[in-house]
């Protein structure tokens, strides 16, 4: 599939058609759509720039497209500003994991349509971009956290077709933070705090996780119906 992405912006255009495609799951994403667009919970948005990511799969739906957007803007930084010293290499895999968190995105916020939360917006103060170890252990956060939060929302999910798209999500995830690790460390790919013993990759709830994400998001994010307040 082919799709025009803005270097800068990280925004990316491509047909309805390539949309449904890259899924591989149109009718489950025609479901997602119809489900939403009669759906009675709202999302929350108060006047503080504080977004609440509802109930239900909605709710899961957007906890995911928050994180999306946080990878998004974070690896399109990433690109647009490259680390000192970024090798050809590197600079391809940065660019290839913003191009489907970019993907990621865009797909959850068409899916949700009017049930979205409010696009928000980055803090990324605390990480020198010009920096290669700097970038990498945010990159690892980063993958970290996501990979952990698909796994630890999972069993919240009530639509079958919400939890193959998510899986087939999340095994994305998994291979950038592999990348990434192996980056950091070469030959460590699957490190003791990404895999347990059993071979299984560690979750986090969403009370564990927003918290995290929240301290690189001027936009704060809550989930009310999942008992986390901010």
């Amino acid at each position: 599939m082919k799709t025009d992405i803005n270097p800068i912006t990280g925004n990316v255009n491509m047909a309805r058609r390539s949309f449904l495609r890259y899924a591989g799951a149109g009718v489950a994403t025609a479901a997602v759509v119809g489900v939403t667009a009669c759906h009675k919970d709202r999302v929350i948005v108060n006047p503080g720039g504080t977004s609440d990511i509802g109930s239900d799969d909605i709710g899961i739906l957007n906890y995911a497209y928050a994180l999306e957007q946080l990878e998004a803007a974070f690896y399109t930084e990433v690109v647009a500003h490259a680390y000192t010293g970024i090798s050809t290499v590197e600079l391809n895999y940065m660019t290839d994991i913003r191009d489907h968190e970019v993907v990621h995105r865009e797909f959850f916020k068409a899916a949700l349509k009017s049930n979205a939360i409010m696009s928000l917006t980055p803090d990324f103060s605390k990480i020198d971009f010009s920096n290669r170890t700097s970038v990498l252990a945010t990159a690892k956060a980063f993958e970290d956290l996501g990979v952990q939060a698909y796994d630890g929302a999972g069993f919240l999910i009530k639509t079958p077709e919400y939890l193959t798209i998510a899986g087939k999500i999340v095994s994305v995830e998994a291979r950038h933070a592999a990348l990434i690790a192996n980056l950091i460390s070469p030959g460590s790919f699957v490190p003791d705090d990404q895999v347990d013993g059993n071979g299984l990759n560690k979750s986090a709830t969403i009370a564990q996780v927003l918290p995290i994400a929240n301290t690189f998001l001027k936009t704060k994010v809550t989930a009310k119906a999942f008992n986390y307040n901010g």
